[in-house]
């Protein structure tokens, strides 16, 4: 991209400097007021269910305002569908194939001790770097990785109820003390919290609405800096819904006629596909009134489809306020925004509820970014992945891309923020692992998924493949029926480094 001269002469003498995590916090240099700010926005569980990805049932006004103003990614993945590994893979630009951080509660700093994040190599350029809401996830054993932002995080709840039925008379609930790490061996003896609550109560009645608040606040002071100093700003700012439970003011529940949402199409799972790719009940079943089994009647699905719709259009709002704080400090013109999913979120479909799977209503995402060096109101269909958000965020800021320590998987897509048109790779790839562990390559219209043992010791691998452009529900698999589609994605899969184990060793 084309940087401006004050950006240029700021990092000539910085190309060739190398990163590592003990050198960082020395600082490299006092960033450019010329050089872009950042500011990221992560929304939990959130699938295009918005307006400017086509679902005419979204009710998403400031999330299609900010597509508008910058460029929409069609085919979007996420590289591991659940929180932890997904926010790894963002804040990395490594798949979780390369670093082994597969889990809930795996611990960054343990098996990847000296990777550089995102904002700890924005930092080492001179950026101030700060964190609000849910950026890593924080919960399941977790604290995420407080070493990574010069600022300590504010942090804020994700489980959060205010009727106390929803809690069984206040109680500790089974999520809530999943996301606060405590009672961790004792879960299934707690109670069951409410699977949603729709109070009247103003927008900072929950979470969501005072991460909103504080990042005007933090926008405010970064404009104050900037003005004063010229220190830039790498700010991040996560929201928590759409994840269950589907906890807002009931005024963005009234904005949707729940008989007009529309209930799941399928409900079993595809034709001749493998047992171990399939999901019954988990996470969802730790919700009231969910049954324990997950068969549920159309009402209460109706409620939770609801739900679902209702915190999106909550988490809009917020985000909403955001932009518009950017916009009244003269900041937007300058600053690079990004949009991102950490994963999809099934709602029924296939018989699926949440996530955890490597269909593509778990896996495909939002990803919007918006600001120089960006096409307005433009889309594409070039597919991405999480991990392309580190390199693409550096090239867009005219910093040296990154080179790890850690193994750095993503493609910087600054090509193609300038022009839709252009390709910089014709596939994406995601993972997830199960008793074995599934292993997916998305073309634009193929998925295939192959399925084996992570340590080796099973010789047996079974295979998904699905055509999206005949098959868009994923309702049969077509592995044995389409050999040379198979073997041509084999191919490609074959070309990526071997999967390393949980314990950071690889396996063939």
């Amino acid at each position: 991209m084309k940087l401006n001269l004050a950006c240029l002469a700021l990092l000539s003498g910085l190309i060739q400097a190398s990163l590592h995590a003990d050198n960082l916090d020395d600082g490299l240099v006092t960033a450019s007021a010329d050089c872009p700010n950042v500011l990221m926005i992560l929304v939990d569980d959130l699938k295009p269910a918005l307006g400017c990805y086509g679902d005419k049932f979204a009710k998403t006004p400031n999330i299609d305002s900010l597509a508008k103003r910058g460029m929409r990614f069609e085919l979007a993945y996420c590289n591991q569908a659940v929180c932890a590994p997904s926010r790894f893979t963002l804040m990395l630009g490594s798949h979780s194939t390369s670093t082994g951080l597969y889990g809930l509660g795996s611990q960054l700093r343990q098996i990847v001790p000296d990777a550089v994040t995102i904002p700890q190599y924005f930092s080492a350029y001179g950026y101030r770097t700060e964190s609000l809401g849910k950026v890593f996830h924080i919960g399941h054993g977790n604290q995420g990785d407080p070493d990574s932002f010069d600022v300590e995080h504010f942090h804020e709840k994700v489980i959060e109820y205010l009727d106390p039925d929803s809690t069984d008379g206040g109680r500790l609930t089974r999520e809530e003390a999943y996301f606060t790490n405590q009672q961790l061996g004792n879960i299934k003896s707690l109670p069951r919290g409410a699977a949603f609550e729709s109070p009247v109560t103003p927008d900072d009645g929950y979470a969501d609405g005072r991460v909103a608040a504080e990042t005007l606040k933090r926008l405010q002071a970064a404009k104050l800096r900037l003005d004063s100093d010229g220190t830039r700003f790498f700010i991040v700012a996560g929201f928590a819904r759409p994840h269950l439970p589907f906890s807002a003011p009931r005024k963005y529940w009234d904005i949707h006629d729940p008989h007009q949402l529309p209930l799941p199409e399928i409900e079993t799972f595809p034709i001749d596909s493998p047992a171990v790719g399939h999901k019954q009940g988990g996470e969802i079943t730790n919700y009231q009134p969910v049954p324990v089994s997950a068969e549920m009647t159309d009402d209460l699905k109706r409620k939770l489809i609801h739900g679902y719709y209702a915190s999106t259009s909550f988490v809009d709002a917020q985000i909403g306020k955001v932009i518009a704080e950017l916009d009244r400090l003269d900041l937007a013109e300058n600053t690079i925004v990004v949009l991102w999913g950490d994963h999809g979120f099934h709602l029924g479909d296939l018989g699926i509820w949440t996530k955890h799977t490597n269909y593509e209503q778990a896996n495909r995402i939002p990803i919007l970014f918006m600001g120089p060096g960006v096409k307005k109101d433009s889309s594409s269909r070039q597919l991405v992945e999480s991990v392309d958000i580190f390199p693409t965020l550096c090239e867009l800021a005219g910093l040296p891309l990154p080179k790890g320590p850690q193994p750095i998987d993503g493609l910087s897509l600054a090509t193609v923020l300038k022009d839709p048109a252009v390709r910089v790779r014709g596939h994406a790839y995601h993972a997830y692992p199960k008793q074995k562990l599934g292993r997916a390559i998305r073309t634009e219209r193929y998925r295939m998924v192959e399925w084996a043992m992570l340590d080796g010791t099973d010789q047996s691998v079974e295979y998904e493949l699905y055509d999206y452009q005949s098959d868009s529900l994923e309702k049969q698999n077509i592995a044995a029926s389409r050999p040379e589609v198979l073997n041509e994605l084999k191919s490609i899969l074959a070309d990526y480094p071997p999967p390393v184990s949980k314990r950071g060793k690889k396996k063939r």
